[in-house]
């Protein structure tokens, strides 16, 4: 059974920069597409990036291209989400999620795996 950990939230001020990692067990990590989403209170779950496995083509939501970058390492079955130029509204609990056979990169519902979450705070 495929576990998923994220780690690297905190509470930092409007502009800092913040690594959030995310690591696998239990699934083959190579074969499957990785993304980061969030949820802030009272809101829905978004989608924040995603990234493809073995070409690691990547893709961002509006709301966070140009200040966030999503990598994998194979080696180490990790996903990390850089985070720079942080804004109140990014404040959010962030969840790493695993996908194997979806088609719809930007949906939760593509996702198999899912972290516990790591809680981000962005104070201004």
């Amino acid at each position: 059974q495929g576990q998923l950990v994220e780690s690297g939230g905190g509470l930092v001020q409007s502009g800092d920069s913040l690594r959030l990692s995310c690591a696998a067990s239990g699934l083959t990590f190579v074969d499957y597409r990785m993304g980061w989403f969030r949820q802030a209170p009272g809101k829905e779950r978004e989608f924040v990036a995603t990234i493809s496995r073995r070409v690691g083509n990547t893709l961002y939501a509006d709301s966070v291209k140009g200040r966030f970058t999503i990598s994998r390492e194979d080696a180490k079955n990790t996903v990390y989400l850089q985070m720079n130029s942080l804004k109140s509204e990014d404040t959010a609990v962030y969840y790493c999620a695993a996908s194997r056979i979806g088609v719809k990169f930007t949906s939760a519902d593509d996702y198999e795996y899912w972290g516990q979450g790591t809680q981000v705070t962005v104070s201004s």
